[in-house]
């Protein structure tokens, strides 16, 4: 079953009946049987639970952006149901590192040519994530694009520049303890993120595998709005590991406490902004979530 969110990233200018078509004729290729159903946003988590409880659904393959395949893998987490997930988003973080084609006409044969298997998710108080959870820096970025009004993929783009030319003006700063079973360790910061699996090099902040059974955890030291510009160009670039502000380690679980929280403070789980609780605990679910494995293609 196949849930394309009509209003998520670059399917938003598609013609979806003709995509669902192409969709229906690849997985018949690989011998399944596809039903592809296009639906409003702001009925693709309902739709996206009916169709992992729908009796004869095998599988169940999310189109949209970061968003729709975040709550998505959710679902699937919750339900046991194996997850496709079709890259339509502005970064296609969990897309990437699951290796899914970004062009969607090849995603869909790597998918219907695919096999199952299971990958790590992790959870922030409870709720999941397969991508990253983050605060200050990131929160603030997020928070000030979300301000912004954009109406496509480059739009959106653009707006992030934007929005990272406007935190550097007055990079955060913040008390945080971080509590591991080696001890607690308390640090001012200027941003916090926790990745599902380390995140790789050479390329935008992203895990190169699923299956490492930690977490990422990178700590930002204060940062002067000159030091913010330049980590922000590594991020792009594939090269802030080389930053002196960073620091990182792996553990398969985390507490973070905020002891001067102030209200209305938010974090951002999947790109999505969320409310930051004084405490956050955090921790890696190893081979937790079903999906179906691309095979990659052969170019000939």
């Amino acid at each position: 079953m196949a849930i394309l969110n009509r209003d998520g990233g670059t399917l938003r200018t598609m013609d979806l009946d003709a995509f669902c078509a192409d969709a229906v004729a690849a997985f018949k290729r690989h011998g399944h049987t596809l039903d592809c159903r296009v639906v409003a946003g702001d009925a693709v988590e309902a739709q996206l639970r009916d169709a992992a409880g729908e009796e004869g659904v095998d599988a169940v393959l999310a189109g949209g952006g970061d968003g729709t395949i975040s709550t998505a893998a959710g679902i699937a987490y919750e339900t046991g149901m194996p997850l496709a997930v079709l890259p339509a988003g502005t970064m296609n973080l969990f897309a990437r590192a699951l290796q899914v084609p970004l062009d969607l006409d090849e995603a869909l044969e790597a998918l219907a040519a695919g096999e199952l298997g299971v990958v790590d998710v992790a959870t922030a108080n409870g709720q999941l994530f397969v991508h990253q959870f983050g605060v200050g820096i990131h929160a603030r970025l997020v928070r000030i694009r979300e301000g912004m009004t954009y109406g496509s993929r480059l739009g959106k783009l653009l707006a992030s520049l934007r929005a990272v030319a406007a935190a550097v003006v007055r990079p955060p700063v913040f008390e945080a303890e971080l509590r591991t079973v080696k001890g607690t360790e308390k640090r001012r910061v200027s941003g916090i993120a926790v990745s599902n699996n380390p995140v790789g090099d050479g390329h935008i902040p992203h895990a190169d595998r699923l299956d490492a059974g930690v977490l990422g955890v990178y700590v930002a030291a204060p940062v002067t709005s000159s030091e913010l510009a330049a980590l922000g160009t590594g991020i792009l670039l594939g090269t802030w590991r080389s930053s002196p502000m960073i620091s990182e380690k792996e553990v398969t679980s985390l507490t973070l406490h905020f002891p001067n929280r102030k209200k209305g403070a938010q974090a951002v789980i999947d790109g999505e902004l969320v409310t930051l609780d004084a405490s956050v605990e955090l921790a890696i679910k190893p081979g937790a979530l079903k999906v179906i494995k691309p095979r990659q293609l052969v170019v000939e």
